[in-house]
């Protein structure tokens, strides 16, 4: 038995509620019932008195009664409750039927009620067997009847009623089946659906940044926590429905907001993600303690950051960055579209990532100042040292000059060093200018490589520039200059000093990324002082500040470019498949 019943489903929630309704119906068809046998006209079709058949229906409607009760008190054992209901309705039927005469008082019908509802709530087997048992009472009792009045259409017309209850049970099984699965699939996705939307929360709730929903009227309609303690104290997760523009201290981000919709009024929700701003918020919150102070100063004037140290924020001012998305149509929701339009507002506070940037900042300025003092010291030593001797030697200067013209060349030697370190240290200073018009790049080179022969008086065919590809760059031309220049002055002191032992060429790789080339024929690099290459102050040349390359490669990363040293393999020569080095200026971007 325990087997059989295994074959039930699970019981759900909605099994009950069928089961319930199947209740409901059977007192309808019960007290139905009870009204038609008190109708006269259907006193004389009864084979057995008329009283016992009411009596039938009255107990029917009993039970009827208490299974409804039963269900509701007793919300166990349904496969139980489930069998006996119908094996009672079959049970009453039959009676009725076979006291009304068989066929002819209509309630073959009837059976309908009980195996539709075993075809829902149970499964195939289970409604077969009862449809079963149904049949083989009517062609009994149509095999009875024909014998007994010699019509043989009575054995047809009940094997035609079984054979319809067979089709309708396989019908309503399939599509009661079809609707438990989709009613399992749905709870499915339910119980799915709110699991995402927990960790959702539990996500949204710890992140770092801050998260504000507003609605179409510009009023708060959720926040996380993070949003809560980057405005810090002005808008609380319990205030949905205020309206942003009515707290004074958030009027910075309202305009800011307003601002950047008029600005992109005709952009998608899409194409507003890559729009960021700064506003600045007062901060109220008294974080030592996790609540929200009573005044606007709070009792300690430090916080902990996110980078482990404590720092002093003197303004009580958050430095937050905004980026906002407007959901505002089907395709962003999923849902049928609709009138009212939300902002989200992602939040970052960056006010820890400033006074980090800071204490970096006035850490590399210690380093940089350190080394130029010790860049400084060397060249004035010298200069000093050679004044000393002068000075000692200035009553015979006469009779040494040349003694005294080379302690003087020592004294123009390390002026000129300090003069060029103190030039370099400027031209770092020297911001990018980012009003250029996009320019071809090749005759500006040409023009950099002719000035630079006749400055530093070189042989005209020592540098050579190839003008086989151009592209349009928007680079600043001064700093351009420069970085050809120093780049120019690095690649003599290594090169061979013959015709064409310098190349200057632009090319795309296959990947589109617009290059300039400067290649000498001098000995690589090795991968030891490449490691170093850029570093401030670093050089292999006695003369030499550290400076050049170093500068270089900044003045590019101004103009969003990049410098470095490759090795690479030569095209044009194809009898050495050996790498050169030489440097290499990439324009497309630092993302190419």
């Amino acid at each position: 038995m325990a087997a059989t019943f295994s074959v039930f489903p699970e019981p759900t929630p909605s099994f009950w509620r069928s089961l319930q309704t199947l209740n409901i119906s059977r007192v309808i068809i019960a007290i139905s019932l009870l009204l038609l046998l008190n109708l006269r006209s259907t006193k004389d079709i009864w084979v057995f008195s008329h009283v016992f058949a009411i009596d039938i229906c009255t107990a029917y409607l009993i039970s009827s009664l208490g299974f409804a009760i039963l269900k509701v008190v007793h919300t166990r054992h349904f496969i139980l409750q489930l069998l006996s209901q119908i094996t009672l309705d079959i049970i009453i039927i039959s009676l009725l039927y076979l006291g009304s005469g068989g066929g002819r008082g209509g309630f073959n019908i009837l059976f309908l009620f009980p195996l539709a509802g075993v075809s829902i709530l149970a499964p195939l087997l289970w409604a077969f067997f009862f449809c079963s048992l149904v049949s083989l009472l009517l062609l009994s009792e149509g095999m009875y009847r024909s014998l007994e009045l010699d019509d043989g259409s009575l054995v047809s017309q009940a094997g035609l009623f079984g054979a319809s209850y067979f089709a309708v049970v396989y019908v309503v099984n399939r599509l009661a089946s079809n609707l438990i699965r989709q009613e399992q699939l749905a709870a499915l996705r339910g119980n799915e659906l709110v699991m995402q939307q927990a960790i959702n929360r539990l996500v949204i709730a710890d992140m770092d940044d801050g998260i504000l929903v507003l609605d179409h009227s510009g009023r708060m309609f959720e926040m996380n926590p993070a949003a809560e303690r980057m405005l810090g104290g002005n808008l609380k997760k319990g205030m949905i429905g205020v309206k942003l523009a009515d707290v004074i201290a958030l009027r910075p981000m309202v305009d800011t907001l307003a601002d950047i919709q008029i600005r992109n009024a005709g952009k998608t929700p899409r194409e507003l993600e890559d729009e960021i701003s700064f506003v600045s918020i007062p901060c109220y919150l008294d974080e030592s303690k996790g609540s929200v102070s009573g005044s606007a100063i709070p009792r300690s004037g430090f916080e902990h950051s996110s980078f482990g140290f404590r720092s002093e924020r003197p303004h009580f001012v958050t430095h937050l960055k905004l980026r906002m998305i407007i959901v505002k149509d089907a395709n962003e929701t999923g849902l049928q579209a609709s009138a009212n339009d939300y902002t989200v507002i992602f939040m970052q506070d960056v006010s820890d990532i400033e006074n980090h940037a800071q204490q970096l900042k006035l850490a590399s300025m210690g380093r940089l100042t350190a080394s130029i003092a010790h860049e400084v010291r060397n060249p004035l030593s010298s200069i000093s040292y050679a004044a000393s001797l002068l000075n000692e030697d200035i009553a015979h200067i006469e009779d040494n000059k040349e003694q005294a013209k080379r302690l003087l060349k020592i004294v123009d030697d390390n002026v000129g060093r300090l003069n060029q370190l103190i030039e370099d240290i400027l031209k770092l200073s020297r911001k990018a200018r980012n009003d250029v018009e996009p320019y071809f790049l090749m005759p500006l080179v040409l023009q950099c490589v002719q000035d630079f022969v006749e400055i530093k008086q070189v042989a005209p065919d020592l540098i050579a520039v190839a003008h086989e590809v151009d592209f349009k760059v928007s680079f600043d031309p001064g700093h351009l200059t420069e970085i050809v220049s120093n780049l120019l002055s690095n690649a003599i002191r290594y090169a061979s000093g013959r015709s064409g032992s310098i190349r200057l060429y632009a090319m795309i790789n296959p990947g589109g990324r617009q290059e300039l080339h400067i290649q000498d024929d001098g000995p690589a690099i090795s991968f030891e002082v490449r490691a170093h290459l850029f570093e401030p102050f670093y050089t292999t040349s006695r003369m030499g500040t550290g400076l050049g390359l170093y500068m270089a490669r900044e003045l590019c990363l101004n103009n969003k470019a990049l410098l470095d040293y490759e090795y690479r393999v030569d095209h044009s020569d194809a009898e050495d498949s050996e790498p050169k080095g030489r440097f290499v200026i990439n324009f497309s971007g630092l993302n190419a």
